[in-house]
């Protein structure tokens, strides 16, 4: 649990010390530039992208979550379902809790494409090469909150139902985390340092103690009974 927290916190600091000249700012523009030019090279790559960044298209990540979670909610007894739904609830407080950590670090940055465009450097940009109203620009990227929301979802799968479990939402994690860098409204390090180390911290804290048992106990006890009681 420390040692995740340790983590956590040094996964951090190792890229805002050297900001804007270090390791991981020198992964942040290779990946950002390889998929830019991808994007000015290939008509069909250019509109995948561009129909993963659809507002819409963000109800779809939701929906493999809940076809995940489904396959595990459908084996249960009632007793077992009533469990799962405080699981569930469980999530959302934790995802509250890692929303509040983002809060409080107080730190934003714009997204490459604003970033480089404000340096004065060329970038190409989704939204205007397809005409559609993809999500490609943001002034406030950092943390990705939605890799983020993936993470949580994936490391409690984890806990509670195993490996094979994980697998299939750290899958989720990786495709629906990809889009947003891939037409530049993330930094990969908005996904893999910020969303990973406000998660190393909460997940610690939540996983690895008794915490998230307390609170699914308590979930389970206060629902009303009619909800699968």
């Amino acid at each position: 649990m420390f040692a995740l927290t340790i983590l956590g916190a040094l996964l951090f600091m190792s890229w805002l010390i050297p900001a804007q000249s270090g390791f991981w700012y020198q992964v942040d523009a290779g990946v950002f530039f390889y998929f830019n030019h991808l994007l000015g090279e290939s008509v069909a790559f250019r509109y995948l992208v561009a129909f993963t960044n659809l507002r819409p298209f963000d109800a779809v990540a939701f929906l493999f979550m809940l076809g995940i979670f489904y396959q595990y909610y459908r084996r249960q007894n009632r007793a077992g379902k009533r469990w799962m739904v405080c699981i569930g609830l469980t999530m959302l407080v934790t995802a509250v809790i890692a929303k509040q950590f983002d809060m409080a670090m107080d730190f934003s940055r714009p997204s490459p494409t604003k970033f480089f465009s404000l340096q004065g450097v060329s970038v190409l940009r989704v939204s205007e090469l397809t005409g559609w109203p993809a999500k490609d620009w943001s002034s406030t990227s950092f943390p990705g909150d939605h890799g983020m929301m993936l993470m949580i979802f994936s490391f409690f799968m984890l806990r509670y139902f195993g490996r094979k479990a994980f697998f299939w939402s750290a899958l989720v994690v990786v495709v629906f985390s990809l889009p947003r860098i891939m037409a530049g409204a993330h930094w990969l390090t908005d996904v893999v340092v910020g969303a990973g180390s406000i998660s190393c911290v909460v997940l610690s804290w939540m996983l690895l103690t008794p915490a998230s048992d307390r609170v699914i106990a308590w979930f389970n006890r206060h629902l009303p009974k009619k909800i699968l009681g």
